[in-house]
């Protein structure tokens, strides 16, 4: 889910502010912080040396880009050594519950939509402290930082933000002889395109992804319901919610539309590098508005972005944070620590080098100055964040988190999924389960 539809729920971002550019330094801290790039460098020798430890998921190419990144924070305060390291997404969160465990976490870790169990563990810094001085928030969206306030504490700060979709392999469609889907289609147009293309296109081509488990939030909110009720501290739905929804899905494989339980656990959506739709085998799939880069780098054929099919409430989607960052609070730098997240949201060369790879920019001067100089596939991005932003004004939605617990939850979600796939428990079976199961999560980790 990423990766998956792990993001929770933000309001709409619309960039209203014109960039400043170039090599000055622009975004630093209030004059009378110590923020990345505010003091000067005679200032900056008499201070103590100090060695911060950042971790971060993802793949090489986003290790490179924020390493990058972490050179030009170091030049521009020269007394902080910044120490990086990240894993696959697959492993990143077993490995920070265990240095968090051990007591030996970084200073600063990157959460998704999890956020919820680290703030619950009592294991983040609280930032508060810092706005205003080593951290500036007032060119940030107001929702993304109410998303990461818990308790009028301020523990989390978004650096990326994005809207999931579904991603479209164009070429596909035209070799079927089929129009691209639009906007405002149903979950019957889908299933019909789906078959469609299967149909077209012969054996060994799918119309879509299955999204039983990446798509069931979104479901959810088309109903008016949520995965997990943060303000109610509960589950935002009930076993009859999701019926429908895996019986949808089952449906929809056994007809042929979607790709069998088989190839999708062999080449799993989340996976750009594995991706079908990379490779023009699956026409559809569903993912976050930043992961549509990575897929377009892997295949030449034209890749583009609509909204999910509308549901009883819409479309069930808004902007996310698609991840962001935390102190430990364990930490001996807290300012530091601040000082570094400032300039991930706040610095025009953070944003030149790190770009939309954690989606777009969660500041406003900074969306700007990406969008002016966006290539060809930034432009679809931002033309679809965009599309997102306006039907949000129309049909708002809570925001939302993952439920504690979330990892377990997740691994039980997709067990789920792939025991109806492949025949070994029926849709009524399977939902039963899952749902009993996800209330033991929940409750053994509120």
């Amino acid at each position: 889910m990423n990766k998956k539809w792990v993001y929770p729920v933000l309001g709409a971002m619309l960039a209203t502010t014109v960039t400043a550019c170039g090599g000055k330094d622009d975004t630093a801290a209030p004059a009378a912080s110590t923020g990345a790039g505010s003091a000067s460098p005679s200032a900056a020798a008499k201070q103590e040396p100090v060695e911060l430890r950042i971790m971060w998921w993802g793949d090489q190419a986003r290790a490179d880009r924020t390493n990058q990144a972490l050179r030009k924070f170091e030049e521009k305060n020269p007394n902080i050594k910044v120490v990086g390291e990240f894993a696959p997404s697959s492993g990143y969160f077993d490995k920070l519950n265990t240095m968090l465990a051990s007591g030996t976490a970084p200073d600063i870790f990157f959460l998704g939509g999890n956020v919820v169990d680290y703030v619950n563990k009592g294991v983040l810094l609280e930032l508060d402290p810092y706005v205003g001085k080593e951290l500036d928030l007032n060119d940030m969206d107001k929702s993304m930082i109410n998303y990461g306030t818990f308790k009028s504490k301020l523990m989390h700060i978004s650096v990326g933000a994005n809207a999931r979709g579904v991603v479209v392999n164009t070429e596909m469609f035209k070799k079927a002889g089929m129009e691209v889907p639009k906007d405002g289609w149903t979950w019957a147009d889908f299933a019909k395109i789906s078959n469609d293309i299967t149909q077209k296109l012969g054996k060994g081509f799918y119309g879509s992804y299955d999204m039983t488990v990446d798509g069931m939030d979104i479901s959810l909110k088309q109903k008016g319901k949520q995965l997990y009720d943060m303000e109610a501290g509960k589950l935002g739905f009930e076993q009859n919610d999701v019926v429908d929804w895996f019986n949808y899905w089952n449906k929809l494989e056994k007809e042929g539309g979607v790709v069998p339980e088989e190839v999708q656990v062999a080449n799993p959506p989340s996976d750009a590098s594995k991706s079908l739709i990379t490779t023009g085998k699956v026409a559809m799939g569903l993912i976050a508005s930043n992961q549509l880069v990575a897929h377009q780098k892997l295949t030449q054929d034209k890749l583009t972005m609509v909204q999910l099919p509308r549901g009883e409430k819409g479309t069930g989607v808004v902007f996310e944070s698609s991840q962001g960052m935390s102190g430990y609070n364990k930490t001996k730098h807290p300012k530091e620590v601040a000082k570094l997240i400032h300039f991930f949201i706040n610095d025009a060369d953070a944003a030149k080098i790190l770009g939309n790879d954690r989606g777009v920019p969660v500041t406003s001067k900074n969306r700007e100055l990406l969008k002016a100089s966006a290539n060809e596939v930034d432009a679809v991005i931002y033309d679809y964040t965009n599309r997102v932003s306006e039907a949000v004004k129309k049909e708002p939605f809570k925001i939302s988190y993952n439920p504690p617990g979330f990892t377990e939850y997740d691994k039980l979600a997709n067990t789920t999924m792939q025991e109806i796939g492949f025949g070994k428990k029926d849709v009524k079976k399977g939902v039963e389960d899952f749902y009993n199961g996800t209330l033991k999560i929940f409750n053994n980790n509120k």
